[in-house]
């Protein structure tokens, strides 16, 4: 059993791990770190010594501090308690005078520094062994040996596996052993695994003793499917085999050293991954067989810590023992690659190192092929900094088809370019190497695509809270439990903007109170401010909703789907705008993945658009359209009767909200032509509004002046409309305002129906639209319900933006 510095940092944790270890009914080794933090005080304050810097003295203190403290409070018996504070301040003394020495002569050998560190596993394992009832203590460094490989201290395994069974040849019921430190075989000096190297001890003690089972005791519950600082919906991997838990673990997974793995893997010693502070938690079972559930993938790693170094050049092609010398060299300089891409035309090999390798990667290199670099046969050796590597990790993609292709899609469609990648014929990993300020992106990106979260999210930014915005923001709060629990789909409201002010939050706005947060705690806002917020936070997944009628914000449509944020409009502007225009946005959307949705733009949250679309798509031809789509002139000439004349029929309709506060846009035809211009062109017409041919029924002269001069004069029509209605009325028919597009041409006006047309007993503010087809020829198809109102029309933009969901 291992336990990292957390689970043995405090006198709280201490005391857990002793309860742990002693619950446990057969002969058990307990492997423990240093203290939560001291290995980074020991280092930081031995370079103060070094530098001569006598706050050094500071940094001792506080670790001699934190040691006494800690037996005080976790020792009850007065005389344990003191024997063990002697010993305790024994070795601190002895830490003193070394750190004297380095302050006096300002020099820090690795020798001294490998001894100095090697203080926090002493003085915890004394600690530990002193707490936990019965153990025995053992010095790691008696058996424990290394030798020296590249500057760096190689397990000499011949070595210690026979110190180890010598020594324990006889168990006892509890041994503690420190940890990380180690001796070097050859001069006796203290050396140490590196840092992670308490988990090696444990492996190696482990395989050694052919013990049934590793427990390594940490501060989380297992590895999880992806960070839980970027990703909130990871998980605990209940089941991974000894290569994915390998391959995680050398790309970023923090859970335990790679190194660990390789002992116990030979001998079949499983792994299991525990909580301290949550020991009832199932953790992560590590061994040879293969539980994946189901799934491509276990999990997915990164490395934010990337620098990606190339060797270039046409004298590379068919030259044998580039790559040799490519890596010899590396070696020489201790610099360690963690992945390799080359192209099949052999003229070019990348490789990924950590930042701090870079300028020495380069300058060996540089060294190694001078010859070849003045010949012109090899380019400068390049080297690109600020990138992050990230694999996805599992061996069900073993001869699965489309894993690369769905990885590769998903990042696409996220905006996400891939600079390098790499996949072994094992086909358990693939990595690939992005730029840094795409990480998070990307990991959520993967994660959401490959069913690894719980659900799958869509992150909405919505600009405009009036009356639609706002019910949108209702039904989404009503439906969010629902479509996480039966659809798998959490919809998560980031951004809200109004005229004035935003909030922005990627982890989520608070529904029930984003109007006060909006009010008061609101940042002031432009169009192009929100924009530019909204790209800089970058979030994978994005939805921009715009439930406003600002021509501003419909100029940013282009730049958020060239960002690959998709974009649902219950505003016209865009859609109804100059063809080229609309054009560029649909061809852009198509390009990047993502959605232009624009349903509610004709008929609320009537399915007209996508009707129409889905009749194109399976190869019919939209030859006619007909339809009522002014909701507020319907309901005035629905209005319209012996008792109530057309200019108290306007007035009903403006005092009912079916019409704009200015009742003259909807009578001037302008948005039913706006309307008809957007479903010709999903019918495959390219028409502008100047195109559409119009006849109005309210004459030119009572769109001039004022609202007031509008009111005071439209009562000189009421007595000609009543005289055409009383005919109408004997003919037994009716007025509509039609838009109709017929083979191309499109136009608008009143047209009279009879008992006889589907228009006729069109109630209220409703709409209607007839859809000849090549099909649907002789019984045109027809589409009829609320064409207007708050409810329904947010309804179709949440119908938009479900639909975005299937994006995968």
């Amino acid at each position: 059993m291992k336990f990292g510095g957390t689970s043995v940092g405090s006198a709280e944790s201490i005391l857990k791990v002793k309860a742990i270890v002693e619950a446990v009914q057969e002969p058990v080794i307990v492997v423990v770190s240093a203290l939560g933090g001291i290995t980074d005080q020991l280092l930081n304050t031995s370079k103060l010594a070094a530098q001569g810097e006598y706050t050094y003295e500071k940094e001792y203190n506080q670790i001699v501090s934190r040691h006494i403290e800690l037996v005080e409070a976790v020792i009850v018996d007065p005389a344990i308690r003191n024997y063990l504070l002697k010993q305790v301040v024994s070795l601190l003394d002895e830490l003193e005078n070394i750190l004297k020495g380095v302050c006096l002569v300002r020099d820090l050998s690795q020798k001294t520094s490998d001894i100095i560190v090697s203080y926090g596993e002493r003085l915890s394992s004394l600690i530990v062994s002193n707490v936990i009832s019965g153990a025995q203590l053992f010095d790691a460094r008696e058996f424990i040996k290394t030798e020296k490989q590249f500057k760096k201290h190689i397990v000499d395994f011949e070595v210690t596996n026979r110190l180890i069974r010598k020594i324990f040849a006889e168990l006892p019921e509890i041994s503690v052993v420190p940890g990380f430190i180690s001796q070097d075989e050859s001069t006796g000096d203290t050396s140490n695994l590196g840092r992670g190297g308490s988990d090696y001890t444990a492996s190696i003690l482990a395989a050694a003793l052919d013990a049934h089972i590793l427990e390594i005791w940490t501060d989380v519950d297992g590895f999880m499917t992806a960070d839980p600082k970027i990703i909130s919906s990871a998980y605990v991997i209940q089941d991974l085999s000894y290569i994915e838990a390998m391959e995680l673990s050398n790309f970023g997974a923090k859970v335990i050293y790679p190194p660990t793995i390789f002992p116990v893997f030979h001998k079949s010693i499983p792994i299991l991954i525990k909580n301290t502070f949550n020991p009832d938690s199932q953790g992560t079972y590590i061994s040879k067989n293969n539980k994946n559930g189901g799934k491509s993938i276990k999990g997915i790693s990164s490395i934010a810590d990337t620098c990606l170094i190339t060797v270039q050049g046409l004298g590379m092609v068919g030259v044998i023992g580039v790559n040799y010398r490519i890596f010899r060299a590396l070696s020489k300089a201790g610099i360690s690659v963690f992945m390799v891409s080359q192209a099949s035309s052999e003229n070019t090999t990348s490789f990924a190192v950590k930042n701090e390798s870079e300028e020495l990667s380069v300058k060996v290199l540089t060294e190694e092929f001078k010859l070849e670099l003045a010949q012109g046969e090899i380019n400068d050796i390049k080297s690109e900094s600020g990138l992050a590597t990230v694999a996805i990790v599992g061996e069900n993609m073993k001869r699965t088809p489309g894993i690369a292709g769905k990885l590769f899609g998903t990042l696409g469609r996220s905006g996400i370019s891939v600079i390098a990648c790499a996949q072994g014929a094992s086909e358990t990993n693939i990595s690939f190497v992005i730029d840094s300020r795409y990480l998070r992106k990307a990991l959520n990106s993967i994660h959401d695509s490959f069913f690894l979260s719980e659900y799958q999210v869509l992150n909405i930014f919505l600009t405009g809270i009036g009356t639609v915005g706002s019910s949108l923001l209702e039904q989404i709060k009503l439906q969010q439990k629902t479509l996480i629990e039966h659809n798998g789909l959490k919809i998560n409201i980031v951004g809200i903007a109004d005229v004035d002010n935003m909030i922005l939050d990627r982890k989520g706005i608070n529904l029930d109170t984003y109007l006060d947060e909006l009010r008061n705690n609101g940042q002031p806002t432009t169009p192009e401010l929100l924009r530019d917020e909204i790209l800089k936070m970058n979030i994978f997944n994005s939805v921009f909703v715009d439930c406003t009628a600002s021509p501003k914000i419909a100029e940013l449509y282009d730049d958020f789907l060239s960002n690959n944020i998709s974009v649902v409009a219950a505003n016209k502007i865009a859609a109804s705008s100059e063809y080229e225009n609309y054009y560029h946005l649909k061809e852009t959307a198509r390009k990047k993945g993502v959605k232009f949705l624009f349903e509610t733009n004709v008929g609320a949250g009537l399915p007209i658009i996508n009707t129409m679309n889905a009749l194109i798509n399976s190869g019919d031809k939209i030859v006619k359209l007909q339809a009522v789509l002014s909701g507020t002139v319907n309901y005035i000439f629905n209005a319209i009767s012996e008792e109530i004349p057309l200019s108290k029929a306007i007035k009903m309709a403006q005092e009912a909200r079916f019409s704009e506060p200015d009742p003259r846009i909807d009578l001037s035809g302008t948005d039913v032509i706006r309307k008809l211009v957007i479903i010709s062109r999903e019918a495959g017409c390219e028409v502008n509004q100047s195109d559409v041919e119009k006849h109005l029924f309210i004459p030119d002269k009572y769109f001039n002046g004022s609202l007031d001069d509008f009111w005071e004069s439209i009562p000189e029509l009421d007595a000609e409309f009543e005289q055409k209605r009383k005919q109408l009325e004997i003919n037994g028919k009716r007025y509509r305002f039609v838009a109709e597009m017929d083979r191309g041409k499109c136009r608008v006006g009143l047209q009279e129906v009879d008992r006889s047309h589907p228009f006729y007993e069109l109630e209220g503010s409703n709409n209607i639209i007839m859809i000849t087809t090549e099909r649907y020829d002789e019984f045109p198809m027809i589409i009829k319900g609320y064409g207007a109102g708050a409810a329904v029309t947010a309804a179709g933009v949440f119908a938009d933006i479900i639909s975005i969901a299937n994006i995968r």
